[in-house]
């Protein structure tokens, strides 16, 4: 998983109002060379929380980011090679994503982070026809309650 990937994620366990920034419990970090595309990098930027993306790259080894920057800094190819690096090339290989107020971890297996909920910890809610349907999280798995919507 790279780290633009964690920097759009967040927690959607039932009651947690801020499930962001996931905290990481890094086991096996990989770099893999990525193609530099500077402008894909600035037009990203504006989108990154940076805090996050510092805190998360700290987290798998990598300290070179400055703690605070501003957009002027998309002119410097230095800024924009090191802005690269961590959010493109750092890899979490194995490892978990913790919420940062329930604990819960979400496992993260040859890069792929299991986001699926517990049923118990659901609140997405599909209206269907003329049925409220519950959904769990888990592809395919609806359960009927039993409320007819007027």
């Amino acid at each position: 998983m790279r780290l633009v990937t964690h920097n759009m994620m967040s927690s959607n366990i039932k009651g947690v109002a801020n499930g962001f920034p996931l905290l990481i419990e890094a086991a096996q970090v990989v770099e893999k060379e990525v193609d530099f595309n500077a402008d894909f990098l600035k037009n990203i930027f504006a989108r990154i929380e940076w805090k996050a993306l510092v805190e998360a790259s700290k987290t798998m080894g990598y300290s070179e980011l400055l703690d605070n920057v501003e957009s002027s800094m998309l002119d410097s190819e230095e800024f924009l090679r090191k802005f690269h690096h961590a959010l493109l090339e750092i890899h979490l290989e194995e490892g978990a994503l913790v919420c940062p107020e329930t604990g819960r971890k979400f496992p993260i297996t040859k890069g792929i982070p299991n986001m699926l909920l517990h049923e118990d910890e659901c609140t997405v809610f599909v209206l269907t026809g003329h049925d409220l349907y519950h959904s769990c999280g888990t592809p395919g798995v609806l359960k009927a309650l039993s409320i007819a919507v007027y």
